[in-house]
């Protein structure tokens, strides 16, 4: 059962508190009315004579007494109806028109409310976590419990804001201050495994510590571009969606030739950071080739705009068949599937999330839907420039 609305009880409690009134003030009135109506035209009726001598019309006292009596009731009732009837009727539109009012005046007495819930909304359909928490209600009037309530809900966006400010901050410090001993722990494995003295067994030790150095330069790099992309776009330039998928189509061909990468590239202009939007193709791109069919898979790229004007990337990939309930962990950072696609190396589970940081702060959306025959069907959507 639908429960009313604030606005609906409180013009409800003010318009029955009015009715109620009014109803007491008519009884009142009608026991009042009541009391005065039993001395008509000023006339005590028991001051008259009971017994006098007949008057010339042949009519005594009695006989007048009992028609002003008659006159008495008739004027009585009369006019006690009339206070009912007329009184009910006035009642009735009174009781309206205050109804009326009481609705506007409950709207605008809970028009503070609306705007705290519409602050409070668009915040939580913010794209981000974290985005949009600079945006204050900054209530005037006066200090009320309403206003109150408005400051207080201020303060605590303010604190979320520096929060999650202090946590995209920490993450793009701690990735920069970790590239530089990456980096110097590269070039010393690298010259010592390139002197000509190192034993074979010292060159296999290199090349496994190459390996995790590059595992782990390639984290750093992860967590910055989703630092970046968390980041609203200050700079934005034209580019077409198509071009950067051309190139990073190629660069896959040549890496690994073992998976073909269909293509079918339609202009799509959009504007925003082209380092980003390349990574974006890139990640969807090694994600669809890395989670593939070991035998006789593809992978599909394609660009252009949908129906409603929109530019469209859609990634499309062979692979195991996957759980519509799977797809939204795909996309939550450092989250992975309970098992893996395939057999091979696994990721650090921020591909995906990068893809949806990176759309969302050019304005756009991701969606990824499972292929009926296994694999993945991903596509963004992005506004044309």
């Amino acid at each position: 059962m639908k429960r009313l609305t604030i606005r609906a009880r409180l013009t409800l409690i003010y318009g029955g508190l009015f009715l109620l009134a009014g109803v007491v003030l008519l009884a009142v009135t009608y026991v009042l009315v009541d009391q005065r109506t039993a001395q008509p035209f000023g006339v005590r009726l028991r001051d008259l004579p009971t017994t006098a001598p007949t008057t010339p019309s042949g009519q005594n006292v009695e006989n007048v007494r009992n028609l002003l009596q008659e006159v008495q009731d008739e004027t009585k009732r009369n006019a006690l109806e009339s206070l009912l009837t007329q009184g009910g009727i006035a009642l009735i539109l009174v009781s309206t028109v205050a109804i009326a009012f009481g609705w506007l005046l409950a709207g605008r007495a809970l028009q503070p409310l609306h705007q705290i819930t519409g602050t409070a909304r668009r915040i939580a359909g913010a794209d981000t976590a974290g985005r949009g928490l600079h945006e204050r209600i900054a209530l005037t009037g006066p200090r009320d419990e309403v206003r109150e309530l408005a400051d207080t809900f201020d303060e605590m966006l303010e604190r979320l804001d520096r929060s999650f400010d202090g946590q995209r901050r920490f993450v793009a410090n701690a990735s920069h201050e970790l590239r530089t001993p990456l980096a110097l722990n590269r070039a010393l494995v690298e010259l010592a495994v390139t002197r000509p003295e190192a034993s074979a067994e010292t060159r296999r030790l290199g090349e496994s510590l190459l390996a995790i150095n590059e595992r782990h330069e390639r984290l750093i790099d992860g967590l910055l571009t989703l630092a970046d992309s968390e980041n609203e776009l200050t700079e934005r330039t034209p580019i077409d969606l198509a071009e950067v998928c051309a190139h990073v189509v190629d660069q896959a061909g040549r890496q690994t030739p073992d998976v073909p990468v269909r293509r079918s590239l339609a202009p799509a202009p959009v504007s925003g950071d082209p380092v980003l939007l390349e990574r974006l193709t890139v990640n969807l791109v090694e994600n669809a080739i890395r989670h593939n069919l070991p035998a006789d898979g593809w992978v599909d790229v394609r660009t252009g705009l949908s129906a409603d004007g929109q530019a469209t990337l859609t990634v499309t990939n062979t692979g195991p068949t996957i759980a519509g309930y799977d797809i939204e962990t795909m996309f939550q950072p450092f989250r992975r599937l309970s098992r893996e696609r395939v057999a091979g190396a696994r990721g650090f589970g921020l591909g995906l999330s990068i893809v949806r940081a990176v759309a969302r702060a050019h304005g756009g959306t991701v969606d990824a839907q499972p292929r009926p025959a296994g694999g993945l069907i991903v596509t963004v959507t992005l506004p044309v420039a």
